[in-house]
């Protein structure tokens, strides 16, 4: 029988990254000149969070058991992508501009914060 608080994580991190996606792949792109961040690594960024939120859905709807794992996995998964935006931002350092900063920094507060969530929940 699965775990629905479990499972509701799952729920929360794909719309999550539905979000995610298309600020970075939409909102930013057309916004380029007031936040810096280069079109192709904005593009480069949206497609990660598509991929996590398919993970997600599937593991909602599918997975019956050791949600636990899967819980891990995309916690750790969302870590590393913050590492990444924020690697991408030092790599583009020049270019960003203070709006773009903002957004990275509250992005990774908030990707941080619900895989901590969902790491604490998979370890009880």
């Amino acid at each position: 029988m699965k775990n629905k608080y479990l499972n509701n994580l799952f729920l929360i991190d794909g719309f999550g990254a539905i979000v995610s996606a298309f600020l970075l792949g939409i909102v930013l792109v057309k916004l380029e000149m007031y936040f810096g961040i280069p079109k192709s690594t904005l593009y480069f960024l949206a497609v990660l969070p598509i991929l996590f939120a398919v993970f997600d859905f599937y593991c909602y709807f599918k997975i019956e058991q050791n949600l636990e794992k899967y819980l891990k996995a995309i916690a750790v998964v969302n870590i590393l992508y913050c590492c990444l935006s924020l690697g991408l931002a030092f790599y583009h350092y020049n270019q960003i501009k203070y709006l773009g900063w903002i957004y990275i920094i509250i992005e990774i507060i908030i990707v941080v914060a619900i895989a901590m969530i969902e790491l604490r929940a998979a370890r009880k």
